[in-house]
């Protein structure tokens, strides 16, 4: 199970709750005192993995173990996590069925993913979402340069509204080895340079570690030598996108340390599949990064 499940999760949802919820009144005072943590990272967690727990049990869960925000929710679900104050760190824009494959790189996506942006990225400030997901959409025969180009045109334009909201618009960085064939940005130089393209500081990188050490490993000095191009980080073991304990081939001790040294100030998430006791690993993966 990977990101595949999180497509279909993504599916699975869709028409259930639209953004008029957002409209609702949200709970005046959070549920529980946080569990806080010493360490000088924010830590979150991607719901997909998650979704055998009901969300307000899962926020509930999170919280009490010092997480301080939850990851991937639509708009409906922004409030739950309110509610269990928990910051929603990472929102989607849209509940398509094709959210990956359908990217920045192709101008004929344009009009369509720029019109979900504009009406999430004011909902998501209001709501108090630091960051909208967005997608470099699959190669489907494009050379690189072509792909750059488009997404810089394309996200160039959804910058100014990004910059006035003060919501981060960042664009995920996938593999395409074994999890999502044919995605076209699937290396940090190709986000890189579609990110330095734009010259804004509220378009940036989705850095997914696990993704990227398929990629292109070499996952510290990667980040250390382009930590200002990124908005936020996932987690996950590899291979098999599981734990992230030492049952996998990376250091996450070392790599949080080196996150938290660059003073970098937005959320790492963890977004690995758990093969346990889906709480207890989450648990231990938080205090892992804790640094």
């Amino acid at each position: 199970m990977h990101d595949i499940t999180r497509r279909e999760l993504l599916a699975a949802t869709a028409g259930a709750v639209g953004l008029a919820a957002l409209a609702r009144p949200l709970a005046a005072t959070p549920v529980a005192t946080p569990g806080l943590r010493s360490g000088r990272l924010k830590q979150s967690v991607s719901r997909w993995p998650y979704q055998d727990i009901p969300l307000p049990q899962f926020c509930a869960a999170a919280k009490d173990m010092g997480l301080a925000a939850i990851d991937l929710l639509q708009p409906d679900e922004w409030p739950v996590a309110r509610d269990a104050g928990l910051v929603s760190s990472m929102g989607y824009p849209s509940q398509r069925r094709d959210f990956i494959a359908t990217g920045f790189n192709d101008r004929a996506n344009h009009a369509l993913l720029l019109r979900e942006l504009e009406q999430t990225i004011p909902l998501a400030a209001r709501a108090g979402v630091p960051n909208v997901i967005t997608m470099f959409g699959n190669r489907q025969g494009k050379r690189d340069a072509e792909g750059i180009a488009a997404c810089v045109a394309g996200l160039r334009q959804i910058a100014p509204l990004a910059e006035e909201q003060g919501v981060t618009v960042c664009v995920e960085l996938l593999n395409s080895k074994v999890d999502h064939p044919d995605y076209h940005g699937d290396h940090t130089t190709f986000g890189v340079e579609v990110v330095t393209g734009i010259g804004s500081a509220r378009v940036k990188l989705l850095y997914d570690i696990y993704h990227m050490q398929i990629m292109d490993g070499d996952v510290i000095r990667t980040i250390r030598e382009h930590i200002a191009h990124i908005g936020h980080f996932h987690t996950g073991g590899v291979p098999g996108r599981h734990e992230i304990d030492d049952s996998q081939e990376l250091n996450y001790r070392a790599i949080a340390r080196t996150i938290a040294e660059l003073g970098f100030t937005g959320y790492v998430a963890h977004e690995f599949v758990p093969t346990r006791d889906p709480l207890t690993s989450l648990r231990e993966a938080v205090v892992l990064c804790d640094v």
